[in-house]
């Protein structure tokens, strides 16, 4: 097979193309700009581009496939070439399907947790020695790539997304799956450059459950009332179960889950997490894991990449990192540092960076959502304003839209990282939240300096 990637250099598009790669496919790519890591990881394979650039040259009529990324236009000239040659043009989340149609595909849906859950689940059945392709949308330990498929394993596993799939395709990825086994963790507004309402927003997620496969099963976060009504109005003849947080005890800042008559530890903690363990153990369950064995992988697991990582320690201080960005995640990631060092004070600093937290017309919805915090911090840079033709917000609007006295603005990098430099870190842990990285700022050269002061 011969597969050629348009925007070859995103996070989801180099992972895909090294395991086709690594599957015996012939992969080219092309792309305008290739960052780290995808430009090493590409380059290790022997499938980064020679060039920089579009060439329509590069698109032949041999080709089998054309897999678009969302970073390409509609004008791009080796896609206008391709649709020239009548050549079959997939997204990735249409590849993916049409590589796992015959296995039986498990994918997480969700404003928040879908990343954690989905890398539990791969985590577990990975500790059981269960042969599985997948997809997530952060790195794990243990899995060199974000994604993997094969010829023979039985099973799919892929994190549901609900932006779009591609500049010439609008429909949202999760809706492409078509799975046999789904779960969603909860609806809340997001990514409001593409889904102007609310409930258009919602309307997403009827959608994603009318997609699942007959006889199928939904797993849903049963204590979200906004869920609850999209499932209730569900008309699938699919098996529908909900779940809340697992049952669990504390003790010296570690939490352990409760089962009958044992306590099992856990190296992750916060009552978002204990939600995401419930929805894994079920989805678990149903590809034939026991109880037992989801509690023995679940206590060596650390987690995802840039969720609650830890960026550095010592005896007083802790520094996490987080993508928290929406309303909701920032709001589970503030609520789980306080309740499990509450004896510590807690200063969050979080970075409007997405189209939705940089509107002025979605800030109101971070209404309340650092309260929780002892000292709360917001970055942001009007740089990226600009950049991403929004109307300019003010460090006011920032304050009033939060609604917390504590609250402080920054628009400058330099000024951000004096204030922080300055504070005093006795018996105080620093969550640093973003899906971007601060203007450039190296969060864990930052994070060891902080500590070294």
């Amino acid at each position: 097979m011969k597969v050629h990637f348009i925007a070859i250099g995103g996070s989801a598009m180099h992972n895909l193309a090294i395991s086709l790669f690594k599957k015996g496919y012939e992969i080219t790519g092309s792309d305008d700009e290739i960052f780290e890591p995808s430009k090493s990881r590409l380059l290790k394979y022997n499938i980064l581009p020679d060039d920089m650039g579009w060439d329509s040259d590069r698109i032949t009529p041999d080709l089998d496939a054309i897999i678009l990324g969302m970073h390409a236009r509609n004008d791009n000239p080796e896609l206008i070439k391709a649709r020239e040659l009548n050549l079959k043009i997939y997204s990735y989340p249409e590849y993916l399907y049409e590589q796992t149609k015959n296995k039986t595909r498990v994918v997480i849906g969700g404003s928040h947790g879908k990343t954690t859950i989905t890398s539990m689940i791969m985590h577990v059945l990975k500790f059981h020695n269960k042969k599985f392709d997948y997809m997530v949308g952060a790195q794990i330990d243990g899995f060199e790539t974000m994604v993997s498929l094969s010829e023979n394993a039985p099973i799919a596993v892929f994190e549901g997304d609900e932006y779009l799939s591609s500049p010439i395709d609008p429909r949202p990825k999760f809706h492409l799956y078509k799975p046999n086994i789904a779960l969603i963790s909860g609806i809340a507004w997001d990514h409001i450059n593409v889904f102007p309402t609310f409930e258009n927003y919602k309307k997403q997620f009827s959608i994603f459950i009318g997609k699942i496969e007959t006889n199928g099963c939904l797993f849903y976060y049963k204590n979200d009332d906004v869920l609850q009504d999209v499932v209730k109005q569900a008309r699938n003849p699919i098996e529908n179960t909900g779940y809340s947080k697992h049952a669990y005890t504390k003790r010296n800042n570690q939490t352990f889950l409760c089962d009958i008559d044992k306590e099992i530890p856990l190296q992750i903690f916060g009552a978002h997490n204990l939600q995401n363990i419930s929805g894994a153990k079920l989805v678990c369950n149903k590809l034939g894991i026991t109880d037992n064995e989801f509690y023995d992988a679940i206590s060596v697991f650390k987690g995802a990449s840039k969720r609650l990582e830890v960026l550095a320690e010592n005896d007083s201080t802790i520094i996490f990192r987080d993508f928290a960005h929406s309303p909701s995640k920032l709001m589970a990631t503030v609520n789980a540092v306080k309740e499990q060092y509450p004896e510590k004070d807690l200063l969050a600093i979080m970075e409007l960076h997405t189209f939705s937290s940089l509107n002025s017309a979605f800030l109101n919805e971070y209404k309340g959502t650092m309260d929780k915090a002892d000292l709360s911090v917001i970055y942001f840079d009007p740089e990226v304003v600009k950049h991403k033709k929004l109307t300019p917000i003010s460090s006011e609007q920032v304050k009033k839209s939060f609604q917390n006295k504590n609250l402080i603005v920054f628009t400058n990098q330099k000024n951000l990282i004096d204030f922080i430099s300055k504070c005093r870190l006795t018996n105080k842990n620093i969550l640093l939240m973003s899906s971007g990285n601060f203007s450039g700022l190296n969060l864990n050269s930052f994070a060891e300096s902080l500590l070294q002061n």
